[in-house]
């Protein structure tokens, strides 16, 4: 990666703390495959001492080193199953290369730019969000596959620019962690992190190591993504522009808001309230935005949904990467096309259809899961 450089300095930079996460997860994770060798070698000597005892007339001897094997078998199986957690299967509509061209001519541009490989599956997903997610791929650039997560709300809610930034953003996370053995830091903490859940929950609970160790993990792995995401900012930067960049965050939060607060508890109140109601959220999504968010709280008052979002687990706050990033709070006027018809317009149809039909059949269950409560007894009482 020459023309990116990534500033990565001082005792707790992120490139350190990752490459200290990635020592201790491949530590941790050779450690659990030794005892579980070990725990295969006892089963193959209790094995032999078994046949010698059979072949001696000592069946009750027998019996006791038949035991102490399959004891030591099924605890090496148990550890060995803990080890196969591997990255899981991205999930959403996958869409090939010939159906979107022009939005992986986009991601393979800025790749390039990045000096990274290029991503090799796009999937679409109901979530107002976008993650990057690698992979071992036998055909990979170093056997490490990139696999891009796009959420349909979000491509409904910026404009095309807007959502190149939001990739380059997340080129930015895959540059950031080729970094560290060449990207394979970040998947060995996964993979190491995933394997510990799963002996916490095999082991009994008089040993507390494994808990502990765990909840240090996290909060250590927690630390590194929210500076990963100042430093994915860096290189989003010097793909697309500081002020690029900037506006999409802001826009995102925006229309985030108005589709939590405003647009989706709407159409659930409604699908309540109306079993015929012909409205489909991810169909008419594009107009809700287009009419609906001008007369919003969000479009109206940006600066006060900055300074009122506190971050996540995952993420620093929004007013602390725009004072990295040196922009102001500011919005532009609404696109005339959005993301979504610019590059996946054949597409939406398809899509739409594919999200409504679970937003229906998980409104027959249960609320939707990016409604709350209590927004959605507001709408009821306001009905």
């Amino acid at each position: 990666m020459d023309d990116i450089q990534i500033r990565c300095s001082g005792a707790l930079s992120p490139q350190r703390l990752a490459r200290q996460l990635a020592r201790g997860a491949l530590g941790g994770l050779l450690a659990v495959l030794g005892v579980a060798l070990i725990l295969g070698a006892a089963a193959a000597v209790f094995a032999a001492a078994a046949w010698d005892e059979i072949g001696r007339g000592e069946p009750l001897r027998t019996v006791g080193w038949v035991s102490a094997m399959l004891a030591c078998l099924g605890a090496a199986i148990a550890v060995v199953v803990t080890l196969l957690n591997l990255a899981p299967q991205p999930w959403g509509m996958c869409v090939p290369r010939r159906a979107a061209p022009t939005f992986y001519a986009l991601l393979d541009d800025l790749s390039g730019k990045a000096g990274v490989g290029r991503v090799r599956h796009v999937f679409i997903t109901e979530e107002m969000n976008a993650s990057v997610v690698q992979r071992p791929f036998l055909l990979a650039r170093g056997l490490l596959g990139t696999e891009l997560l796009i959420g349909l709300p979000l491509a409904h809610s910026v404009s095309p620019a807007q959502l190149a930034a939001v990739v380059a953003h997340e080129i930015g996370h895959v540059a950031v962690r080729q970094r560290v053995m060449g990207g394979w830091g970040a998947f060995l903490q996964a993979w190491w992190m995933r394997t510990l859940n799963a002996l916490s929950a095999a082991l009994p609970p008089c040993l507390p190591w494994v808990d502990h160790h765990g909840d240090r993990l996290c909060d250590a792995m927690l630390l590194l993504a929210r500076e990963e995401e100042l430093v994915a900012d860096e290189v989003a930067v010097q793909l697309v522009g500081s002020e690029l960049l900037g506006e999409a965050l802001v826009e995102v939060c925006c229309k985030a808001h108005f589709l939590a607060v405003d647009y989706l508890p709407m159409v659930h109140s409604r699908a309540r309230l109306d079993r015929d109601s012909r409205m489909r959220p991810f169909r008419d999504m594009g107009h809700g935005f287009a009419a609906g968010f001008a007369q919003s709280g969000a479009a109206s008052d940006p600066e006060r949904l900055v300074r009122s979002d506190g971050g996540d687990p995952f993420h620093p706050p929004l007013r602390l990467r725009l004072q990295a990033l040196g922009v102001p709070v500011q919005r532009l006027a609404q696109a005339p096309v959005t993301a979504a018809e610019h590059f996946f317009g054949c597409l939406l149809p398809v899509l739409a259809w594919t999200f409504d039909r679970m937003w229906w059949e998980q409104l027959r269950e249960r609320c939707y899961p990016m409604v709350t409560a209590e927004d959605l007894q507001a709408d009821l009482r306001a009905a």
